[in-house]
């Protein structure tokens, strides 16, 4: 019997999506979809997360896109290669690139939370062929970030615990338990917890080691490319990881047209503190243009 979305409840959207590997250059990359529809949309974790992060997302989008969402390099199924080179965001933003072309498709809807927001907003700069639109849950834009790192004592301060994973041993420190706590929904949790102990916590924690800004902050002169595709960018204002005035003047960073959306009782896991406000504002704004 084909499912709609008002007959999957977002707990159980496991039972229903069709599972897929993309291959970058040997590295194996896990992904799942769900739904139909003439254009795709690629979405993309953080951290600590998995695919089904997304779970609510995906039904509300099901019945009119092809979704798939991805376990990045390091996570739950995807490959865990050895090495900390391997985390560099270039291979990061092949990964996506393996995972279009193994979708069979020309350009694709990015949407990105977290390090998966990150990736989105690089991939978007730099394969701007492969992105039709872009959407971004609470993450500025990695100028933004640099910016306030640079500038902004209250952003050192908060990002005390990316200083803390860039330190080497912190992965023996971690557990699938302690990374769901973040995880309200019981029934979730322990799914993730599953997950987690399926994925490589050294690994998880290159992504900060390679690409995220060192002590001593500085903004640097690296020249970027604007982001030439249609960006929705929403934020819960109660991050406690990524301020919001980190979103200050990201439309110096942009070509195309730019929605922001702010949510005053959301923290960090925007996509699931405000997952209908989410829905309804993806969905608005993918069918105005």
């Amino acid at each position: 019997m084909q499912k709609t979305k008002s007959s999957i409840g977002p707990n159980d959207i496991d039972k229903y999506v069709t599972h897929h590997y993309a291959n970058n250059n040997g590295v194996r990359i896990h992904y799942v979809t769900i739904g139909g529809g003439p254009k795709t949309i690629v979405m993309l974790h953080g951290f600590p997360d998995f695919w089904y992060t997304w779970r609510n997302q995906m039904i509300a989008l099901m019945s009119m896109y092809q979704v798939a969402a991805i376990d990045l390099r390091g996570y739950n199924l995807s490959d865990k290669p050895q090495g900390g080179e391997y985390y560099q965001m270039r291979h990061l933003i092949s990964d996506i690139q393996a995972v279009v072309r193994n979708l069979e498709k020309d350009k694709t809807i990015i949407m990105g939370h977290d390090w998966g927001g990150a990736i989105a907003w690089f991939f978007a700069m730099y394969v701007p062929t492969m992105t039709e639109r872009l959407i971004i849950l609470n993450t500025p834009h990695p100028t933004g970030i640099v910016r306030e790192l640079a500038q902004n004592p209250q952003q050192q301060k908060q990002s005390g615990y990316a200083r803390d994973f860039q330190k080497e041993g912190t992965h023996n420190r971690l557990t699938p338990e302690s990374l769901s706590a973040w995880v309200q929904d019981p029934v979730a949790r322990e799914r993730y917890i599953e997950a987690f102990r399926r994925s490589d916590f050294e690994a998880m924690l290159q992504y900060y080691k390679q690409n995220y800004p060192r002590e001593p902050y500085r903004i640097t002169s690296f020249l970027i490319d604007k982001v030439q595709s249609p960006v929705l960018q929403i934020h819960g204002l109660k991050d406690p990881y990524l301020l919001p005035s980190g979103l200050n003047n990201t439309w110096d960073w942009l070509e195309n047209n730019w929605t922001l959306l702010t949510i005053p009782h959301a923290g960090h896991f925007v996509q699931h503190d405000a997952a209908d406000l989410v829905n309804r504002t993806i969905v608005r704004w993918l069918t105005s243009y």
